[in-house]
């Protein structure tokens, strides 16, 4: 019969440190792919009415970007890209193609593991 021997503290405390440092390369690695974008297109002011998802779809299509969904929000429209560069460039088309009085903005996604990490780089950390 083979006896197993105990891990002793320095190897469980081995153990313990591969694998928190195993998950948080996943976590990361996991940050690194997040690429989907969300567009938000808003008015300025409150005379202005919201834009019509129809032609914001049609100035999409006519310039080669794919998106996933364009959906209204209380006084604007949030269109969800696979990519970030998507985005970018849908920003860029519909800036153009759209009459002014729009703001049009990429937004961050507040759940997302890069939105966790620009918080913590950017929020000031007391030690002690």
């Amino acid at each position: 019969m083979m006896v197993m021997k105990r891990p002793s503290l320095r190897q469980f405390s081995w153990l313990l440190g591969g694998s928190l440092l195993l998950g948080a390369l996943f976590w990361l690695w996991l940050a690194v792919q997040q690429q989907e974008a969300t567009l938000a297109i808003r008015p300025v002011g409150q005379g202005i009415g919201m834009p019509d998802g129809f032609s914001v779809w049609h100035h999409l299509d006519a310039n080669g970007i794919r998106f996933k969904s364009i959906t209204p929000q209380k006084d604007g429209l949030l269109i969800k890209f696979d990519s970030t560069a998507q985005g970018a460039a849908a920003k860029e088309v519909l800036g153009r193609a759209l009459p002014h009085g729009y703001i049009i903005a990429l937004l961050e996604d507040d759940n997302s593991p890069t939105a966790w990490l620009s918080r913590l780089r950017d929020a000031p950390h007391r030690l002690g």
